[in-house]
């Protein structure tokens, strides 16, 4: 499968037609239980919260996204996370960035602290910073890339250079790229981690989470976690993604078109102090992002000139393309407050440090027409 380009992979990876009707799109398996020939002899199914048919055709084609083995399906991006964690034991440290998802941030130091996991959150644009936390507790690198909300890149290849060497796993959240523009196994990355919500599912209308790996050893722990802990999806929300996938090259096409031209004219907008998109050459990681990268994504923050909270909630509420909403890499256009929405349950003092202020605004750009999106960003910012 992996001879086969990125567009045939998203239409074909993992989907075989319905051997009992030649159905050409995977059925719906609205099952919960498998008929068992005798006690143990089934057809590979058995219950649907470690196996679903629906589900292992959506897997396979995940895996064939990210270039990997194996991935599983659970039913959000943090189930995806909290198996992750689950690998660790008391005792372990974790390295990971300073500028991180509000809910990657809260499960690390709401939950896993609480089970004796120390995490060390630090500027991972330069690689090296990384050497000097590493001791023998040190068991995981995670890393996000581009960085939720101000689009930090992290260089993968000399993260996971650093993670090999001392023997660590390195774990890379890709969903603010999309497996289209990045591959972080390709890279050296051991775990990929997506919240399928977003661009892959892409229609806002799913909330699924993934992670696609080649080592077996630990697929067939991470499957044990995946099994009896239970953050498994549906077969109806298996097969709203594998709809969403078909069209995905399409889709990251069309949002880095938008994006790239909404960043241009945001950039010169007499109303925007900062701006926060890697494909400007002047971003302090454009290198290492048109490195890694097929192109830099319809992800963009900025920062409102000289306002206030209030001004920032004006701005916010004006608009009339782009939704007021949380999430992101659907189909529509959506404009989100992180201070006081994505990253709410991030102390002030910790994300006003790494820039999520309170005048900072994060856009989702969508895949409508783009004269519609820059005339609704005219007049929500005049």
């Amino acid at each position: 499968m992996h001879t086969m380009k990125f567009a045939t992979k998203a239409i074909h990876a993992g989907q075989e037609p319905d051997p009992s009707t030649g159905a050409v799109m995977t059925p719906i398996y609205q099952t919960s239980t498998y008929w068992q020939k005798a006690p143990g002899d089934n057809q590979g199914y058995e219950y649907s919260r470690g196996t679903n048919p629906t589900r292992h055709a959506l897997e396979g084609c995940l895996a064939a996204l990210e270039n990997a083995k194996y991935a599983l399906a659970f039913s959000s991006g943090m189930g995806a996370t909290d198996a992750v964690m689950k690998l660790l034991a008391p005792g372990d440290e974790v390295i990971t960035g300073n500028d991180l998802y509000g809910g990657s941030y809260r499960i690390f130091t709401k939950i896993f602290a609480n089970y004796g996991i120390k995490f060390h959150f630090i500027d991972l644009t330069d690689p090296n910073n990384i050497l000097q936390y590493i001791n023998s507790n040190t068991k995981m690198i995670w890393v996000e890339t581009p960085t939720n909300p101000t689009m930090q890149i992290i260089d993968i290849e000399a993260v996971a250079k650093i993670s090999k060497e001392n023997k660590l796993q390195l774990v890379v959240d890709n969903t603010f790229a999309s497996p289209y523009l990045q591959n972080p196994i390709d890279l050296g990355a051991d775990i990929v981690m997506h919240s399928v919500t977003k661009y892959i599912g892409g229609h806002s209308d799913v909330v699924m989470g993934a992670l696609m790996l080649n080592d077996e050893e630990t697929y067939k722990k991470l499957w044990f976690i995946y099994n009896a802990c239970g953050a498994t999806p549906g077969p109806m929300d298996s097969f709203l993604v594998l709809r969403g996938i078909k069209t995905l090259h399409l889709r990251m096409k069309a949002h880095c078109e938008n994006g790239r031209k909404i960043a241009e004219f945001l950039k010169t907008h007499p109303k925007i102090d900062k701006i926060y998109w890697p494909g400007f050459e002047d971003h302090p990681d454009h290198a290492v992002a048109a490195k890694q990268m097929l192109d830099f994504g319809g992800m963009i923050s900025v920062t409102i000139k000289d306002a206030t909270l209030e001004d920032t909630f004006k701005v916010a509420s004006s608009f009339k393309v782009f939704t007021l909403a949380e999430s992101l890499g659907g189909v529509e256009s959506l404009i989100n407050h992180p201070a006081t929405m994505t990253h709410g349950s991030i102390p002030k003092e910790v994300r006003e440090k790494v820039g999520v202020v309170d005048s900072l605004l994060r856009l989702s750009v969508g895949v409508e027409d783009i004269d519609d999106l820059l005339e609704d960003l005219e007049q929500a910012l005049s």
